[in-house]
């Protein structure tokens, strides 16, 4: 029954995909990109098709493929898992083109796709793919889509309010990727909670399989982070303050780990699957800091502290959540990208708050186009930042609670948990 519910689920969601499709999406007129200058909810107008395609392929194999690798370390859910998030992939970013286009891509009646908005179909994606991290295991592929369904409307709805009418910079998702999903999952995983699975070893799984995924996601993750930082940031001639300080976060979050890990575990060795934890953290500390002039060593600053987040929290947070709190958070996604993704937003308030245009030159319109225009003085650009947080927190909460209460409904629970239930929904093992 539940395979069946599975293969209609899938059909009704793509015949309604490609209905959509039909009557409003086309082909964005890359001849002509000065069709709309004139319309304020037209994105595509400053693109550059040349440079947005191989951001686009940048970003969306880390999507695929970083986000994918990262639920494979846990041999428990290992293909199964994988297979579920290419899954997700799949669909969330039909839905993301759909609902996106609808407010930011519009115009006389249709839906105009290109390279820009396929990046911000990816950037969704991606928040939804840290969202199931905090439920995986413990719900099944028919509820995983219901989840991105509306995972993705959630999503844009908290994106339009805080870029669009709020003018917040957060190019690189620290507060409407990172922040968002994380806790959008955690709310999820609550109203799931099971008791039975705090008996469980969720994460402690070992073997020579889960490691070498581990390693292949964490080599991706750091080879495409700073693209994925950077793909709405880097215009024209500009040099690429994003890229430039993800790598810097990057290396020192990698060294934070190898700090302390060793002194708050007995193994006298890491696990590749701290040094990816530290990663996500790093890149999820300049989501927003990452175009702002938060200099090399303030860069190296950050992610220290950001490395210095999962160990922590995974040593002391974690438990405290699960007990008390009833979170069941399998993946982690509160300390790797939650926890990480607040740390960054403070950042961008405070770099906000101390921008000016001769730090910045030029570049104060890149970065704060509100503040270079007079508009806005520095110090309101601050304030939206800071106030971007407890509304992206309370979205993220009141979604998550509508999500779960969904999900929940006795037609969509998952059947009782099993030895490798989770693999041998998709696959033969």
């Amino acid at each position: 029954a539940s395979r069946l519910q599975l293969s209609g689920l899938c059909f009704l969601l793509q015949i309604l995909t490609i209905i959509l499709f039909a009557v409003f999406v086309r082909y964005s007129p890359e001849n002509n990109p000065d069709l709309c200058s004139q319309q304020p909810n037209c994105s595509w107008r400053n693109q550059d098709s040349d440079f947005q395609h191989p951001r686009f392929r940048d970003v969306h194999l880390q999507a695929l493929l970083g986000f994918g690798l990262l639920v494979a370390f846990l041999s428990r859910y290992g293909p199964g898992s994988t297979a579920i998030s290419i899954l997700i992939v799949a669909f969330a970013i039909q839905w993301a083109v759909l609902i996106q286009g609808f407010l930011y891509f519009f115009l006389n009646g249709k839906i105009y796709v290109g390279a820009q908005s396929m990046v911000s179909a990816d950037f969704c994606t991606a928040a939804v793919l840290i969202a199931t991290g905090a439920v995986l295991g413990r719900v099944n592929p028919v509820q995983m889509l219901l989840l991105t369904l509306l995972g993705v409307t959630l999503f844009t709805l908290n994106e339009y309010i805080l870029l669009s009418l709020m003018g917040v910079s957060d190019s690189g998702g620290s507060l409407t990727i990172h922040t968002f999903g994380a806790y959008f999952g955690m709310i999820i995983s609550r109203v799931l909670y099971q008791p039975h699975m705090g008996k469980r070893k969720e994460q402690q799984d070992a073997g020579h399989q889960p490691d070498v995924f581990a390693v292949v996601g964490t080599i991706y993750l750091w080879i495409f982070w700073p693209s994925f930082t950077s793909a709405t940031t880097v215009r024209h001639n500009a040099e690429p303050w994003a890229v430039l300080n993800t790598y810097f976060s990057l290396a020192a979050s990698t060294l934070a780990t190898f700090v302390l890990s060793p002194v708050l575990y007995e193994q006298s060795t890491l696990r590749m699957v701290q040094i990816q934890d530290a990663t996500l953290a790093g890149a999820a500390v300049m989501g927003m800091a990452g175009e702002m002039l938060v200099t090399p060593f303030g860069a190296l600053i950050a992610g220290f502290l950001a490395g210095l987040i999962p160990p922590l929290g995974f040593r002391f947070l974690t438990p405290i959540l699960r007990s008390s709190l009833k979170i069941q958070d399998t993946c982690g996604v509160h300390n790797v990208h939650g926890l990480p993704g607040i740390l960054g937003a403070l950042l961008g308030t405070l770099l906000a708050a101390l921008a000016t245009a001769d730090a910045y030159g030029g570049r104060l319109e890149l970065a704060f186009p509100l503040v270079a225009q007079g508009s806005r003085t520095a110090t309101d650009q601050a304030l939206c930042q800071l106030c971007a947080l407890p509304i992206t927190l309370l979205l993220a909460v009141l979604g998550g609670l509508l999500t779960g209460a969904v999900l929940r409904t006795k037609r969509l629970r998952s059947a009782p948990v099993t030895p490798h239930r989770e693999n041998t929904v998709l696959w033969e093992v």
